[in-house]
């Protein structure tokens, strides 16, 4: 691609026409992540001033009838529920303007049944830990305002051993840098304003390394560069102050490259095909770095910043929009 336009009207139409495509492959093997890819696709409308797009009831519906007996939500009809499709789910009703419609203190009592007594969350029953789901868990209680229902200094001495010398953070103690996984650690440290425990600079240098010639991001050393690192590297250079250490002109140039010209949404690479979760975070990106007055979204909590400001509770001090 030649220019730098972005594909409104086509990633809108993109993303809408995904959930017609029930004849394909890709549609049923992906259905236990559907409570995520509606997020996903609900919050691209939003950054595009589309979510009058989504049919409003119809989605409400049926993230409620994903809410398990326990409180948790699952990815999808009988799935077994997590908390990554939980946050989602309460993400999908917060952006609708529903949360008056959830059982929150079952979703309550399912985020504080899953805290460790090292502070850390599995992410189910099944007993996996990892940053993400203690990202998700505080996330989902701070968006309830709840936190006070979990052991928070336990959190953070938790995250506290996730870093590493090179200021980047893993999924456990002792685990390789990713930036995903530090997007959960300094999301999570955010919410619980305790920003003051990261090396800033250090971790802001780490990150700011992970862009390559081609303008894209990496999600560590060595590796090439996918669009959703737009967002989790972007969104933890923003919450700590230092989106200008990168070169914003050349990942908006990769971003755009990135696009389906003939269907709309956005790939991970230049010739790939599109998805609906590259298509969000690809969007992220270019929101993050305030190019085609797109919505603004939180660094943070990964949300419109105007769906947050209807929380009176949230103090959004990284904030700058």
């Amino acid at each position: 691609m030649t220019d730098n336009q972005l594909l409104k009207e086509k990633h809108v139409e993109y993303i809408i026409n995904l959930d017609k495509k029930k004849e394909d492959f890709e549609y049923w093997v992906t259905e236990h992540l559907r409570m995520n890819g509606m997020y996903w696709g609900l919050s691209a409308l939003s950054i595009l001033n589309s979510i009058d797009k989504m049919n409003k009831e119809e989605t409400i519906e049926w993230v409620l009838s994903c809410q398990q007996p326990n409180g948790g939500f699952s990815g999808n009809n009988q799935h077994d529920d997590h908390l990554l499709s939980t946050l989602s789910a309460v993400q999908i009703l917060l952006q609708f303007d529903a949360l008056d419609r959830l059982n929150i203190d079952a979703v309550v009592d399912y985020v504080v049944s899953l805290q460790q007594p090292d502070g850390s969350f599995f992410g189910d029953r099944w007993g996996e830990v990892d940053t993400r789901f203690t990202y998700c868990a505080v996330s989902i209680l701070s968006l309830l305002n709840k936190l006070d229902k979990i052991n928070q200094d336990k959190v953070v001495e938790f995250i506290g051993k996730c870093r590493n010398f090179d200021g980047g953070y893993g999924c456990l103690p002792g685990a390789e840098s990713h930036a995903g996984q530090t997007f959960t650690c300094i999301g999570t440290l955010a919410i619980l304003h305790r920003l003051h425990e990261i090396d800033i600079d250090t971790i802001g240098w780490w990150l700011c390394e992970r862009q390559l010639p081609n303008g894209g991001l990496n999600g560590r050393p060595e590796k090439s560069s996918d669009v959703c690192y737009s967002w989790w590297v972007l969104s933890s250079l923003s919450a700590i102050d230092r989106l200008h250490w990168i070169d914003q002109d050349k990942l908006r140039s990769y971003i755009i490259d990135c696009q389906d010209q003939e269907t709309g949404g956005i790939a991970d690479k230049p010739q790939d095909l599109p998805d609906v979760f590259h298509t969000f975070f690809g969007l992220c990106g270019l929101s993050l770095m305030g190019y085609y007055n797109l919505e603004h979204i939180d660094p943070v909590y990964a949300l419109p910043t105007k769906t947050l400001r209807k929380l009176k509770h949230l103090n959004l001090t990284w904030n700058k929009h």
